[in-house]
């Protein structure tokens, strides 16, 4: 049995890949610490909640007492760090949540993770540290690290740490840095969601700028699976980047939406930019498929139909949460 400790697996991508991961090993006990902020959600979580080898734990990964505590209690032997504050335009507001939960989060799970000799310690990181591209070229492994928001900033420094605890301590880790994501239970607040949702209310559709910042989209499955294959296969003071060379304009995105459900494009409405807005991100996923033989299943044409129709037979999930009635639940189970 390997015995691992995800962070942050009441979020998007982390709540995906524990119910990949349960659907698929048995011979996985799961440990998920979070700590339930706005964008977690342990409804995300119902395909695995009743499993023998998962257990949730409500906590802070700052918490290092507890970090310790569980460590001792459930014989951790590996760690998956998906814990993150992770919405750009919060950061730019106020960047203290991220710095104290992305850098001194990451910083006391790496040196408990030392302490008690763990086998692999998996950081989950963004390209969005690489900074932006101009017209040509890809992000590899190798390009320098040049984060303009502080929420990528500080995604950056805490890869650093990582990777200073593999060369100072022999600490054995990797970094995965990913594309954008999207798929099911995707917080309403990122773009895609945020599009459907706001198209099948007739809201208005806010977009930065002129729409045409680009991003390289991945469906969140396929980076489950990449994450899979880099935690049983990846080498040790390795990174391997992520993406399914699916460069879309966020306009175009909007609109395909618009069209598949049959809504007005008078219900884009441009706004002032964001502050920083990377042009372009795009990634050389070579090295992955290379080394580990992965490569994403699904087109972006069938996944993004796919990710429409849940949100569209999930009404209800995603009105709990604009309406704010499951962070009430959470306060009462959990006395929040």
């Amino acid at each position: 049995m390997k015995n691992i400790l995800v962070t942050g697996g009441a979020g998007f991508i982390g709540s995906n890949f524990i119910n990949y991961i349960l659907s698929k090993h048995d011979d996985y006990n799961i440990v998920n610490l979070d700590k339930l902020t706005y964008a977690g959600n342990l409804e995300n979580l119902i395909p695995s909640q009743d499993e023998k080898n998962y257990e949730f734990i409500l906590g802070d990964i700052t918490n290092t007492e507890l970090v310790k505590y569980l460590f001792e209690k459930y014989e951790l032997q590996y760690v998956i760090n998906f814990a993150a504050e992770s919405h750009v335009d919060r950061s730019i507001i106020s960047s203290k949540e991220f710095v104290t939960t992305n850098v001194l989060g990451t910083n006391i799970l790496l040196d408990v993770a030392r302490k008690f000799n763990v086998k692999k310690f998996l950081q989950i990181s963004t390209d969005e540290v690489y900074g932006s591209l101009g017209r040509d070229g890809l992000f590899t492994e190798e390009t320098p690290l040049a984060p303009n928001s502080p929420y990528s900033s500080s995604k950056a420094s805490a890869d650093m740490l990582a990777i200073a605890n593999f060369k100072t301590y022999g600490l054995p880790v990797i970094i995965t840095r990913c594309s954008n994501n999207y798929g099911p239970y995707q917080f309403p607040e990122k773009l895609i969601p945020l599009i459907i949702i706001n198209s099948l209310n007739d809201k208005k559709l806010p977009v930065y700028g002129d729409g045409k910042n680009i991003r390289d989209w991945i469906y969140v499955l396929d980076h489950c699976r990449a994450i899979e294959m880099v935690f049983e296969s990846g080498t040790n003071g390795e990174t391997y980047n992520v993406g399914a060379s699916t460069e879309i304009e966020n306009i175009e995105i909007v609109k395909l939406i618009l069209k598949y459900l049959q809504k007005p494009e008078s219900l884009i409405e441009y706004v002032k930019d964001r502050l920083g807005h990377d042009r372009r991100y795009a990634i050389d996923s070579s090295k992955i498929q290379s080394e580990l033989g992965w490569s994403p299943n699904f087109s972006f044409e069938d996944a993004i139909i796919k990710t429409i129709d849940w949100y569209i037979s999930n009404k209800d999930w995603w009105n709990r949460i604009i309406n704010g009635e499951y962070m009430e639940y959470y306060k009462k189970q959990y006395k929040i």
